[in-house]
C-alpha cells in the first residue's frame, strides 16, 4: 500500500516550454482548422493534405515537422560521430597479434639448447618471421590480408588472428543478414559451412524467381528460420536483405579512397574462403539486378569514434531515417504514411516523432468516426454532421468578436408570450407570463401598507419579470456568387455568414424556415450542405437579382410565418434580367435602366407581398449605391454597407435584435 506522506515522492515538475499535450486532439479541431479552406471552395481531400502536410501551431505537427524531425535525429547522428577511427580496433588487435608472435620468437630464440643447429635454425626462422611482420602494410586491411599465408610459430598469436577473422565475418555477414547476427558469432566450421550453404540455396532460389519461377518460401523458411524466421514472404526477405547490404554500400560510399581500399582488404580477407567468396559474389550479382541499390552518402563531422560494426549500424539506423524522410517527402497527404512504423519512428527519432506520426495517421480516423466526414468511393466527403459543424464554429467565430452590449434594444408595441425572460419588472397586467418577483411583490405590499404582519397583498403590488416578443419568420438568404465576389474577398465571408445563420436558427429558432439562394446570372435554391462544395460562377457574366427575388418570393410563399424577409448579400448592383419568352438572361455592363426596372418590378412584387427586402452592401459602388436607394424608397427595407469581416456581426445582430423583442 503507497504511504498518503510519499505519494507524491516520484511526481517531477518542468516549466511549461509549449510543447506539453494536455488533452488529446478531438474531431472538432481538426474539421475547424479546415473549415475556411472549405468554406472558400477548397476540396476536402485537398484540405485534409495541406492541414497533414503543415499541422495545426501549438496543436498538431504536420508532415513538414516530422521531416524536421527525422531530418535532425539524422543529423545529430552525423555531428556526433567519425569514420575516422573506424579500423582503430581491428588494428589493436591486429597490434596484439603481432605482439604475441614477436614475443614467441623471441622465446624460441633464447630458449637455452644443447644442439647448435638447431639453435641456428631457431634464429633464421625468427629472424625470417620478423622480417615477415616487419613487411606488413601499414594499411590494417592489407596487413590482416598478408597474414593469411604466414606461419605462425606462436598459438596464441594464431588463436588471435582466426578471432580477428572471426570477428570480421560476423561483422560483415552480420550487415547483410540482420537477422542472423546472434547466430554469427563465434562461427566454427561446421557453421560457417552451413552458412555457404544456405547462401548458394538463397542465390539458386532468388535467380529461380527472377525467372519467372516459384521457389517454395516455407520450406526455405523451415531450413533456415535464423534467415527467414521473420519475413512474410520472398519479397520480405529480399527487402530486408536490402536493407543490410545497403548499409554496406553507404559506408562504402562515405568513406574516403584511402578508406575504401582498406576496407576492400578486409572483406579480401574476411571472405579468403574460396567457397563462401563465390557465394556471396554470386548473391551480391543476384540482388544487385533484383533490388538494385545506390546506397545514401552520409557526411560525419563529429569526434565519436566508431568500430567496423558500430559504423555498420550507424549506416544502417541512418539509411532507415533517408528512406522514412523520402516516404514523408513524397507523401501527398495523410494515408501516404500508413506505410510507417510508429515503433520504428520512435526508436530513430524519438517519441515526440512517433507522436507527430501517430496523430497524423489516425486524422482521417478521427474524423470518420466522429461522423463528420465519410467514404464515397475513394474520396472523403463531408457528412450533414460536418456541415453543421462548420455553421456552428462559423457561429461561434461570429460571436466571439461581439462586445456584452453589441445586439442593443429595440422597443415594439407587440406583447408576446413563450420569449426568455429579461432582467426587467413591470406591475402585473392581466395577460403577463406570471414570472413572479416575489421580493418586490412583497416590498410593494409593505411600502403600501406599513410594517406589520400579516403581509396583505394587493394585485396592483404584483411585480413580474418582463419577457421578449419571439416572432416566427421566414428568411430567404440571396447569396452572390458572381466573380467580382472572389475578386473582392467576399465570398468567403458570405459563405460563413450563410452556414452561420442556418446554424443559429436550426439551434435557437427552429420554427423558423430559412432559405438559401445562390445567383449570378441564374438564381438557385441551395441546401446547407451544398454551401461547402459552393464556389463562385466564373464562366457566367450577370448578377441577376431579378431572378434571386423572383426565386426567394416563390419559397417564402410556402412558410406560414407572417414574418418574412429577404437577406440580399452583395458586391455589385444588378447587370442581367430575364425578358419575357427568353430563357436567357440579358448581361449588360454597366447595367442598364431595362436591367434596373425588371428587377425593381420583383421588388414591388416581394413588397406587396409583406416580404422586407435587407440589404447588406459589401462595396460602395455607384451603380449600386442608386440601385439600393430606390430599392428602399419601395420596399422599406434597410440597406448596410459592411466590411466583408464585419458581415456576420451584422447579419447575426441584425436577426437577432428583430426577432426578440422586449415587451413594453
Amino acid at each position: 500500500m503507497v504511504d498518503p506522506e510519499h505519494f507524491f515522492d516520484d511526481v517531477r515538475y518542468k516549466r511549461w516550454d509549449g510543447t506539453q499535450r494536455l488533452d488529446a486532439l478531438e474531431a472538432d479541431e481538426l474539421l475547424g482548422a479546415m473549415s475556411d479552406e472549405l468554406l472558400s471552395g477548397g476540396d476536402l481531400e485537398d484540405a485534409m493534405a495541406r492541414l497533414a502536410r503543415w499541422g495545426m501551431p501549438g496543436r498538431m505537427e504536420g508532415m513538414q515537422d516530422l521531416l524536421e524531425r527525422l531530418r535532425a535525429a539524422k543529423q545529430k547522428r552525423a555531428e556526433r560521430h567519425d569514420l575516422s577511427g573506424i579500423f582503430d580496433e581491428l588494428k589493436q588487435k591486429l597490434d596484439e597479434v603481432k605482439r604475441l608472435e614477436r614475443e614467441g620468437l623471441d622465446r624460441r630464440e633464447q630458449q637455452e639448447t644443447s644442439d647448435e643447429a638447431l639453435k641456428q635454425a631457431m634464429q633464421h626462422m625468427a629472424r625470417e618471421r620478423r622480417e615477415q611482420l616487419d613487411a606488413l602494410p601499414e594499411d590494417v586491411g592489407r596487413a590482416i590480408r598478408g597474414l593469411k599465408d604466414y606461419e605462425f610459430v606462436e598459438p596464441k598469436a594464431a588463436e588471435k588472428y582466426q578471432e580477428l577473422l572471426k570477428q570480421l565475418q560476423e561483422q560483415v555477414l552480420g550487415s547483410y543478414f540482420k537477422n542472423m547476427r546472434d547466430s554469427l558469432k563465434g562461427l566454427s566450421p561446421e557453421q560457417l559451412e552451413h552458412t555457404r550453404q544456405m547462401i548458394r540455396d538463397l542465390n539458386r532460389a532468388l535467380k529461380e524467381r527472377a525467372e519467372g519461377g516459384d521457389p517454395d518460401f516455407e520450406a526455405f523458411q523451415r531450413q533456415y528460420p535464423e534467415l527467414a524466421g521473420n519475413a512474410k514472404d520472398w519479397d520480405d526477405l529480399l527487402k530486408q536483405l536490402a536493407t543490410g547490404m545497403a548499409a554496406m554500400r553507404s559506408l562504402w560510399n562515405s568513406m574516403s579512397g584511402e578508406m575504401r581500399e582498406q576496407l576492400e582488404e578486409l572483406l579480401g580477407a574476411a571472405f579468403d574462403d574460396p567457397g563462401l567468396q563465390a557465394a556471396m559474389n554470386d548473391l551480391a550479382d543476384t540482388l544487385g539486378q533484383l533490388m538494385p541499390l545506390e546506397g545514401y552518402q552520409h557526411e560525419l563531422s563529429g569526434d565519436d569514434p566508431l568500430t567496423l560494426a558500430e559504423a555498420l549500424g550507424l549506416m544502417d539506423e541512418m539509411n532507415q531515417l533517408s528512406d522514412l524522410e523520402d516516404v514523408v517527402r513524397s507523401a501527398r497527404d495523410q494515408g501516404d504514411l500508413t506505410q510507417m512504423d510508429p515503433e520504428q519512428v520512435e526508436r530513430l527519432a524519438g517519441s515526440k516523432a512517433r507522436q507527430s506520426l501517430e496523430e497524423l495517421q489516425k486524422m482521417s480516423q478521427l474524423l470518420e468516426e466522429a461522423g463528420l466526414i465519410r467514404k464515397d468511393g475513394d474520396r472523403y466527403e463531408l457528412t450533414p454532421r460536418g456541415i453543421r459543424k462548420i455553421g456552428q464554429r462559423s457561429l461561434e467565430e461570429i460571436f466571439s468578436t461581439l462586445k456584452r452590449d453589441a445586439f442593443g434594444t429595440h422597443r415594439a408595441d407587440a406583447r408576446g408570450r413563450g420569449g426568455d425572460p429579461t432582467d426587467e419588472l413591470k406591475t402585473y397586467e392581466f395577460g403577463d407570463p406570471f414570472l413572479l418577483d416575489l421580493p418586490g411583490t412583497v416590498r410593494n405590499a409593505v411600502f403600501r401598507g406599513g410594517a406589520g404582519t400579516p403581509v396583505k397583498l394587493h394585485p396592483t403590488d404584483f411585480e413580474v419579470y418582463r419577457t421578449e416578443l419571439v416572432t416566427q419568420s421566414a428568411t430567404a438568404i440571396l447569396v452572390d456568387v458572381s466573380r467580382s465576389m472572389l475578386f473582392r474577398g467576399c465570398f468567403l465571408a458570405a459563405k460563413k455568414v450563410t452556414l452561420a445563420l442556418d446554424s443559429l436558427i436550426r439551434s435557437t429558432f427552429p420554427k423558423d424556415d430559412l432559405y438559401i439562394i445562390g445567383f449570378s446570372a441564374y438564381a438557385t435554391q441551395l441546401k446547407p450542405m451544398d454551401l461547402p462544395r459552393l464556389t463562385w460562377n466564373e464562366y457566367v457574366y450577370g448578377t441577376n437579382m431579378q431572378h434571386a427575388f423572383q426565386t426567394a418570393r416563390t419559397l417564402l410563399s410556402r412558410s406560414r410565418g407572417k414574418n418574412k424577409q429577404i437577406l440580399l448579400i452583395t458586391d455589385g448592383e444588378p447587370t442581367a434580367h430575364f425578358e419575357e419568352g427568353n430563357p436567357i438572361p440579358r448581361f449588360s455592363y454597366p447595367p442598364t435602366k431595362k436591367t434596373f426596372e425588371e428587377t425593381l418590378k420583383e421588388v414591388v412584387r416581394c413588397t406587396r407581398e409583406s416580404i422586407t427586402i435587407n440589404t447588406f452592401m459589401l462595396a460602395r459602388g455607384h451603380y449600386l449605391v442608386d440601385f439600393v436607394n430606390q430599392m428602399s424608397k419601395l420596399n422599406g427595407g434597410r440597406a448596410f454597407y459592411v466590411e466583408p469581416e464585419k458581415l456576420g456581426e451584422f447579419v447575426l445582430i441584425d436577426y437577432v435584435t428583430h426577432k426578440k423583442r422586449r415587451i413594453a
